[in-house]
């Protein structure tokens, strides 16, 4: 029951924010246009955008976008084109026209605000605003997905040189990657590990390697997580997958090691349950070890 009182107010909150914001309507703003090709300008932006992109950037099917472009470009507001290196890519781009109409959707989308607040004294102001913002985080959290590739996937690639990178900025001595105990690729490949990446609207923002020696604890490695993704809880949500994979493949133990300056880690370690022990390795940059028992 507590369950279906949720889902009642998660469709009341939708029906409620749908009529309010007029996504209801084919002229969104008072503009000859559906809310589709309208949020699509908008996502173009002045420097164009890779179609590929818009498509998991707004999660719709190829079909769709193909017509909503179709729509734009026969009103003489963007362009599509293949990439000269690629040309099965295709970029969209405004025209001057699709530029002018995208700056009459911003000023009529300011309005639009302004008409939402406006009724509102100073409190419920603010509450509204920060409620908006927690829902925005929440929503977006829910939006990332959590998926195992081959640790040699340009997507692996692409996270773990942003995190050796971020070492390389917060440790003392610095990151040398030849010099830390880090698994190769075979051991983050099964039957020996796993390698997990955490993706939002289809960009790579987050990884963590789970390694599975043979008669021994489950052990966490290569967890990183984007500046610009951190606040959505994904940390935790790592934890949890690698918990739970480890204990789907017969381990009583999780194991990590870290390093002192990744204080924020170390306090997310210790609030999912993990307990500090001795050190099970020779990890040279590392100087605390953690264990959580998994039931």
């Amino acid at each position: 029951m507590a369950e279906m009182a949720e889902f009642d107010r998660v469709r009341r909150f939708n029906r409620t924010v749908t009529q309010r914001v007029g996504a209801l309507h084919d002229h969104y703003l008072g503009r000859d246009r559906p809310i589709g090709q309208a949020r699509l300008l908008w996502e173009i932006g002045d420097d164009g955008q890779d179609v590929r992109k818009l498509r998991e950037r707004l999660g719709l099917d190829s079909g769709y976008v193909s017509r909503l472009l179709r729509a734009l470009e026969a009103d003489g507001l963007v362009t599509v084109e293949p990439l000269p290196r690629d040309r099965r890519a295709r970029t969209a781009r405004l025209t001057e026209a699709g530029r002018a109409e995208r700056a009459v959707l911003d000023g009529r989308s300011d309005e639009l605000a302004a008409s939402l607040l406006a009724p509102l004294n100073t409190a419920q102001r603010a509450r509204l605003v920060a409620a908006m913002a927690e829902v925005d985080r929440l929503l977006t959290a829910a939006t990332v997905t959590l998926d195992t590739i081959d640790p040699d996937h340009p997507d692996a690639r692409s996270c773990l040189l942003a995190y050796y990178s971020e070492l390389q900025e917060r440790f003392d001595t610095g990151f040398d990657p030849a010099r830390s105990l880090l698994p190769d690729t075979d051991e983050l490949r099964h039957p020996r590990g796993l390698f997990l990446v955490a993706r939002l609207h289809g960009e790579a923002v987050g990884c963590a390697g789970l390694k599975l020696p043979v008669g021994a604890p489950a052990e966490i490695k290569r967890m990183w997580i984007a500046p610009h993704a951190r606040g959505l809880g994904l940390g935790r949500r790592f934890l949890a997958e690698l918990e739970s994979l480890a204990a789907t493949h017969g381990r009583e133990a999780l194991r990590l090691d870290t390093n002192k300056a990744l204080d924020s880690a170390i306090g997310l370690y210790r609030s999912a349950g993990f307990q500090e022990v001795p050190a099970f390795n020779d990890e040279p940059y590392a100087h605390l070890w953690f264990e959580k028992r998994i039931p």
